[in-house]
């Protein structure tokens, strides 16, 4: 039977990293689309609205203006993001996304405070000036133009799962929600309550903080290692539990960075398997995550031989070199015992199991082994460490 190849094993890491190419291409287009947008509709908006003395369409262009850095952060982002690990960053660059969000959120919540500002200051004003009648349709167009970047990006964000897109996304539909607050201030201005132009730019300014706000605190839960939402934690410990050899699942943790996520996690196996089975189960556990969970890209697997939550830690029991030397000086006066083909040591609620392979040849007939079994049993009593011991022979003529 043929084994797996090397490429076969790194096909699921190879086909995340693929994932992340491709999904950081359609990001960085959105961020090209939406900011051609962004670019014509802030131009037309400050202009017109510095033309027709409207502070409401004057605020909205700088909005609009700011959503152009915000598009700049998305590109950056998706580009370093999509970047496979390396030494400096091992757990990839998916932070690089989480960064943008956290410096977008902290840019908008500036601007909102400025426009604010700026918009107090003007209602303060008793010489208000009428915004013109073209302010009205250069606030309608903002209007459709928000609303549709909002459906195109909204939809690849769902397609490729970013939050950061669907941040972005959000962002655009609160625009155009802006744009109505300035379509209603401009009307009112228009119409004879020039208060309202002004109280329009304030409501556009608490909108545009607010969504600073709630991006920048997302990012922040992000950077300080929240975990997936308990619906996809469940549904990876399900994942998990599929797999042959896997008896329970425990201590699953899971942290976000960017669009994706790692996790590690205890899996409890049979307690006297191999190591390498014990290795290759948590190889299966590995990559049915990477290539079914979606937005987890890296795991790590401890292999736990029993529930170690609910049994006696093994912390500070001795390792094989001490073990072998406590055995061969409490077996000294045990000639069989003098060239064991193996010794396996199992460390298990509290204390070792020890596994001696001796020889066919040790054996002579069954007293004489419940003897043997004796004898060793009761010199090994004097070692507190010394859970029980078990004796096979091996019939392998050397």
């Amino acid at each position: 039977m043929s084994q797996p190849s090397s490429s076969d094993q790194l096909q699921p890491r190879e086909a995340a990293q693929a994932r992340r190419s491709e999904r950081a291409r359609e990001t960085r287009g959105v961020a090209v689309v939406s900011a051609t947008v962004n670019l014509l509709l802030s131009l037309a908006q400050i202009v017109i609205g510095v033309i027709a003395n409207s502070a409401a369409l004057i605020a909205d262009g700088i909005h609009a203006a700011s959503d152009l850095l915000s598009d700049g952060l998305v590109w950056v982002a998706a580009r370093h993001s999509a970047v496979a690990p390396d030494a400096d960053h091992p757990y990839g660059h998916g932070r690089f996304e989480t960064a943008a969000t956290l410096g977008l959120g902290i840019l908008l919540a500036l601007v909102g405070a400025g426009i604010v500002w700026n918009g107090i200051e003007r209602l303060l004003d008793s010489e208000r000036p009428i915004p013109g009648q073209l302010a009205l349709w250069v606030a309608a167009i903002g209007i459709l133009a928000k609303e549709g970047l909002y459906r195109y990006t909204i939809a690849v964000a769902n397609r490729l799962q970013s939050e950061m897109l669907r941040a972005n996304a959000w962002h655009h539909r609160s625009d155009a929600i802006s744009s109505v607050v300035v379509l209603i201030g401009v009307g009112g201005a228009v119409l004879g309550f020039s208060y309202m132009d002004a109280l329009a730019a304030i409501v556009v300014g608490l909108m545009v903080g607010k969504i600073g706000w709630d991006l920048g605190w997302g990012a922040m839960t992000e950077l300080v290692d929240t975990a997936l939402d308990p619906e996809q934690v469940n549904e990876v410990k399900r994942m998990i539990m599929t797999i042959d050899g896997v008896r329970s699942v425990h201590m699953l943790r899971t942290r976000r960075h960017g669009a994706e996520a790692s996790a590690d996690v205890h899996v409890q196996v049979a307690p006297r398997l191999s190591v390498s089975e014990g290795h290759m189960i948590s190889q299966a556990v590995e990559d049915r995550i990477i290539e079914q969970a979606g937005a987890i890209t890296d795991v790590m697997v401890h292999i736990d031989p029993e529930d170690d939550e609910d049994t006696p830690r093994c912390a500070g029991l001795p390792l094989r070199a001490e073990v072998l030397a406590a055995l061969a000086a409490e077996w000294r006066s045990v000639p069989e015992a003098s060239a064991p083909r193996e010794i396996r040591l199992h460390y298990l609620a509290g204390g070792i199991d020890v596994e001696l392979i001796l020889p066919l040849v040790a054996y002579q007939d069954p007293e004489h082994g419940a003897q043997l079994h004796r004898a060793l049993a009761e010199a090994a009593e004097g070692l507190p460490w010394v859970r029980g011991l078990n004796i096979l022979y091996d019939p392998a003529p050397y």
